[in-house]
């Protein structure tokens, strides 16, 4: 792809790394219940949606019983504590910047939803940097399907291949391939390098980025892409 026009960026675990303050919410819980929290579990859960109901099934198979609604709460307020002490990952105010300096717009894009995504961006003071927010609230399927990236991409109103997006999951940058969107990829500090191996370019931070190559790797094609993900 040429130089982007617009930037693509996921919220949780690449601007703000709630991920892995999701990470530590489980692992805290699984402990206080005499338990380890799976590292193979978290891979699977890494920037999905229904990341919480597999980790709910798990323990509840491990204990042999559903998960009272007490529990799920106190681990749902363990996660906000955490996340709300979460700053910028770095590089991405530099980031920011430097495309607003170039006129490239910036969206979130993201499966959580808008009331999660927004006053977050507020607290971390770069609310106004970003265009749009694409939210999970907006459509039915969530990453790893294309559908918050063509809405994206519907809404800066540019081909795919004008566009980078950035990832820090593998769930994520399979979304931003099946939509024909070249995706860079920077790990969370819960995440793992390796797993990125489908994105054009893997990155140890945003601030690594530069728009001063001309050129990014173009994706690789999908051989999935089109068909409903299962």
């Amino acid at each position: 792809m040429t130089a982007p026009r617009a930037l693509f960026l996921d919220f949780d675990g690449l601007i703000c790394d709630t991920e892995d303050a999701a990470r530590r919410s489980w692992s805290l819980l699984y402990a206080s219940l005499g338990l380890t929290f799976p590292h193979a579990l978290w891979r699977r859960m890494q920037g999905r949606s229904d990341g919480e109901q597999l980790a709910l099934a798990d323990l509840g198979r491990r204990l042999g019983r559903a998960v009272d609604p007490d529990t799920r709460a106190r681990r749902l307020r363990t996660k906000t504590d955490l996340c709300r002490a979460e700053p910028l990952r770095p590089g991405v105010a530099r980031l920011l910047e430097n495309a607003r300096l170039r006129g490239i717009p910036a969206l979130v894009v993201s499966s959580s939803p808008r009331d999660w995504v927004e006053p977050h961006l507020v607290r971390l003071g770069v609310r106004r940097c970003f265009a749009d927010l694409v939210t999970g609230d907006l459509v039915e399927r969530h990453k790893p399907a294309p559908d918050l990236y063509l809405r994206a991409l519907r809404h800066v109103g540019l081909p795919a291949e004008e566009v980078c997006a950035f990832e820090d999951s593998p769930t994520g940058v399979r979304a931003a391939r099946a939509a024909g969107v070249a995706c860079v990829a920077v790990p969370s500090a819960a995440g793992d390098a390796a797993a990125l191996t489908e994105a054009v370019r893997v990155l140890p931070s945003l601030a690594d980025f530069s728009f001063d190559r001309r050129r990014l790797p173009d994706p690789m094609p999908d051989p999935m892409k089109g068909s409903l993900p299962r």
